[in-house]
């Protein structure tokens, strides 16, 4: 069964919102299972909720909030960043376009520790939809708790595009980390300057 009673907008590829009233029905429906202590079934409403449309995630989370369901937001979150990477993008996207900034990074830095393929996917969609800084966040996580050679792997995918964001980012980090990538891409034949 579907938790919400509205569709994605057409051509949104998933990023359509919810109406008001089914975000509130959903959270009504969490505060009656977490009442009953059906932890289980409140878990795949959370779930299930992550996978639905990503425009309902801000609304979501005001609800939640006043709900005072916090822990389930992050639970929420946590199941977003396990999207495939499209889906991720989409979740930072409409975060990042509510103004929820800390829940768009909270989202990626999650999101970091997923394979190196499915980051470079993610990033390679936020930046083809113009999401520069959702983009830079999520590389950012990526060099700062991953090793280099992990940069390196991930450069390979577009050693033109990703060597000098994943460089950025690491110089952020530190000194020492950006000198660690330089090198680990230089051994890795992708170039640096």
């Amino acid at each position: 069964a579907r938790v919400f009673g509205a569709q994605a907008a057409p051509g949104r590829g998933g990023a359509g919102g919810v109406d008001r009233g089914g975000v509130r029905g959903l959270v009504a429906g969490l505060v009656g299972l977490r009442a009953e202590g059906r932890s289980g079934e409140a878990h795949a409403v959370l779930c299930e909720a992550a996978a639905g449309p990503a425009g309902s995630l801000p609304g979501l989370a005001v609800e939640l909030g006043r709900a005072g369901l916090g822990a389930d937001w992050a639970t929420l979150l946590w199941e977003a960043a396990s999207l495939p990477p499209e889906r991720l993008a989409a979740a930072a996207a409409a975060l990042g376009d509510a103004g929820r900034h800390a829940d768009c990074d909270a989202l990626l830095r999650q999101g970091a520790a997923r394979p190196t393929a499915d980051v470079a996917d993610a990033a390679q969609a936020l930046a083809t939809a113009g999401r520069t800084r959702e983009t830079d966040t999520l590389l950012g996580a990526f060099v700062r708790v991953r090793t280099a050679e992990e940069a390196a792997a991930l450069a390979r995918r577009a050693p033109q595009w990703f060597a000098p964001r994943l460089l950025r980012a690491a110089r952020a980090v530190s000194a020492s980390r950006h000198r660690d990538l330089a090198h680990a891409l230089r051994a890795a034949g992708i170039a640096t300057a």
